[in-house]
């Protein structure tokens, strides 16, 4: 289900898309997940961690089938859009775009506070704004002039933020004590269902690293192989940063929310150790901001490509660089006004429960695309049928019941409003015919 070339260069291979995707994956919250995750579940939070893992695969699963079925730029605004049509492509794309360019305005302004608690001169608002103003068009800029670029700037962050978690995770069991990780009981159903739903959050964003399909070498098979080995990946560590905090701090742990792997290495390595971790999360932030600045700003074009907004400019591939430049121009003024005004805090509520939104719009689709066409040589399909996307739209309406009254009414509402404006389009586009 293949649409002609559109002028995107092909040239992200297996470990480019694989780190793209962790990159994504490993924000700013594992630096203070275990914390939380500890406060619900003690030493068993290990359960909650395999849970969440075995749930996202199967999500992620979808991804790999629907991404090796239609291989053009959008991630899943274009899997649902190919599968259900303009209206819901419309709809996913939009709470896709909300639910990044917000995060990058939370990101963004988290990675000034933290420069700000080590130096107060990053707290003066018009040095705030400077330094907001400098990350985001220099993103711009870098993503502008090539997808190597940008693809080799997630590359080294992806490294670099790895970097402080693989030591404490290679010298941090030195500190480990036994005792911290003994579990004097299994959680009870409930209490892994309540922690999960907050865990599974950190799992997030593996999707947005399948944007750039458009742009990846041989995605049939680059696709699923990316997905196998990033998850794996961030589980593993996922798995082992916890099992480190809970072994060194023990009971202590849920004291420590605002930074629990920069005291869990304080403990490791001394003084070295918070510092290290510190940078190690000024390094994530920033490399989460640059990976989302070189995927997000792709479904403006791909929106903007398909006409589903009529603003043709949006979908212009620069002639020299052959990148989507106008949409990442737009999307990265659009995320510094937003980040430097800071006010976004009301819609974070939109922007936790449309992620969950749009992957049941990629479950659903992997059922309409089968229907659609019958699978290609060469093409990834999940093994057992519909078992695997019933059971990944099950777990989703499971946590999105777990929304409270006023998430599940700003949700409603958003999509009121994005489908008044998308009647206002339709009928301009049909009269301009």
């Amino acid at each position: 289900m293949n649409q002609k070339e559109e002028g995107l260069k092909r040239s992200i291979g297996v470990l480019g898309l694989s780190a793209n995707i962790i990159n994504i994956m490993i924000g700013a919250g594992i630096f203070v997940l275990p914390a939380i995750i500890a406060a619900n579940m003690g030493a068993s939070s290990i359960f909650a961690y395999i849970f969440c893992g075995i749930l996202i695969a199967l999500i992620m699963l979808c991804f790999a089938e629907a991404g090796s079925k239609v291989t053009h730029t959008g991630g899943a605004y274009t899997y649902i859009e190919t599968a259900f049509g303009d209206y819901a492509g419309f709809i996913s794309g939009f709470f896709a775009i909300t639910a990044t360019i917000f995060a990058d305005a939370a990101i963004s302004n988290a990675l000034v506070s933290l420069l700000g608690s080590a130096y107060p001169l990053f707290e003066t608002e018009w040095v705030r704004i400077l330094i907001l103003f400098i990350l985001f068009f220099g993103l711009i800029y870098i993503n502008v002039i090539g997808i190597k670029q940008g693809i080799g700037l997630v590359k080294f962050n992806t490294v670099a933020k790895l970097i402080p978690l693989l030591i404490l995770l290679i010298f941090g069991w030195k500190a480990v004590t036994l005792n911290n990780l003994h579990i004097d009981t299994l959680p009870s159903i409930k209490s892994l269902g309540t922690t999960s739903l907050i865990l599974f959050f950190a799992f997030l964003g593996g999707e947005t690293g399948l944007i750039v399909g458009g742009e990846v070498i041989n995605p049939k098979r680059t696709i699923p192989k990316a997905i196998y080995i990033s998850l794996t990946v961030v589980i593993i560590i996922y798995i082992l940063i916890q099992t480190i905090c809970q072994g060194v701090l023990g009971s202590d742990l849920p004291n420590f929310k605002s930074a629990p792997l920069a005291e869990t290495a304080k403990v490791v390595f001394g003084s070295f150790g918070l510092v290290l971790l510190l940078v190690g999360a000024a390094v994530s932030m920033f490399g989460t901001m640059s990976g989302s600045l070189l995927n997000s700003p792709r479904v403006v074009y791909a929106l903007a490509r398909d006409k589903v907004i009529p603003v043709k400019a949006l979908s212009k591939i620069h002639k020299t660089f052959g990148t989507p430049f106008i949409s990442i121009i737009i999307y990265g003024i659009v995320g510094f006004i937003i980040a430097a005004t800071g006010s976004f805090e009301k819609l974070a509520i939109i922007a936790s429960s449309a992620m969950l939104i749009i992957y049941l719009g990629v479950a659903l689709s992997v059922i309409k695309l089968r229907k659609l066409q019958k699978t290609q040589p060469g093409e990834f399909e999940i093994p057992g049928g519909w078992i695997v996307p019933i059971i990944s739209i099950l777990i989703i309406l499971y946590f999105l019941s777990h929304l409270n009254k006023n998430e599940m009414i700003a949700s409603g509402i958003f999509v009121g409003i994005l489908s008044l404006i998308y009647v206002i389009i339709t009928v301009f586009k049909n009269n301009v015919k």
